[in-house]
């Protein structure tokens, strides 16, 4: 694992990474609780196989079904140990891989289940990576989402979120704050797309990322 780290990144982008990792968990320790009935309900129904992408530490091992098979994509190695130790605790068969989203190493239709939170606001090409995502699904396979999105386009807090872009996706390992996720959800070819809008109360996240969305997209 260490060689895996070391030749991963270039040195500076390797400490931004591993501070972001080492952080993670304190700056969503107020979001995860509110989040947690939401994600409840959101997958509540997923199969015994289940991919994610950008797992993080590991916050959505808890609402997968007993037994189930996981599989984690998570481009930060510093993430890994955090993830790896998170899983077994729950007792969580899975296997997590250092990759990027935008080229899952899987089969064409061979997956019943995606699952990604918080997690296309870092990717550097979230069309092509939903391409990927809607390419290795199952037909009638499903997408489960969560996502901060742009604030509406002449609002103040999407222009704020346009001012702190350059500042958040250098802290935040990639965010961009005012991406508007939901339209490209929604033109990335699936059959039927459902979203739910929602707020993040002040408090819980900075409020330029509370603007959120949450649903299903399927093949």
């Amino acid at each position: 694992m260490a060689d895996e780290r070391h030749h991963c990144c270039p040195p500076r982008v390797g400490l931004r990474k591993r501070v972001f990792a080492k952080l993670y968990n304190k700056a969503m320790a107020k979001y995860e609780p509110y989040i947690a009935d939401r994600k409840q309900v959101l997958f509540a129904n997923l199969p015994d196989r289940v991919v994610e992408i950008g797992p993080g530490t590991g916050a959505n091992l808890a609402y997968l079904p007993s037994g189930c098979r996981f599989i984690g994509i998570e481009p930060n190695p510093f993430m890994h140990d955090l993830l790896k130790q998170r899983g077994s605790e729950l007792g969580v068969d899975m296997e997590f891989r250092l990759a990027k989203a935008e080229k899952l190493e899987f089969d064409d239709d061979s997956i019943e289940a995606v699952i990604g939170t918080l997690v296309l606001c870092s990717v550097a090409e979230p069309a092509q990576l939903l391409a990927e995502i809607r390419r290795i699904l199952k037909p009638g396979g499903k997408f489960f989402f969560i996502e901060h999105v742009a604030a509406p386009g002449k609002s103040w807090l999407r222009f704020l979120q346009r001012v702190l872009r350059p500042i958040w996706k250098f802290v935040g390992d990639g965010c961009h704050p005012d991406r508007d996720t939901a339209q490209t959800i929604e033109a990335a070819g699936f059959t039927s797309v459902e979203i739910e809008e929602f707020t993040v109360p002040r408090g819980v996240l900075p409020r330029f990322v509370s603007p959120q969305i949450s649903g299903v997209a399927t093949r």
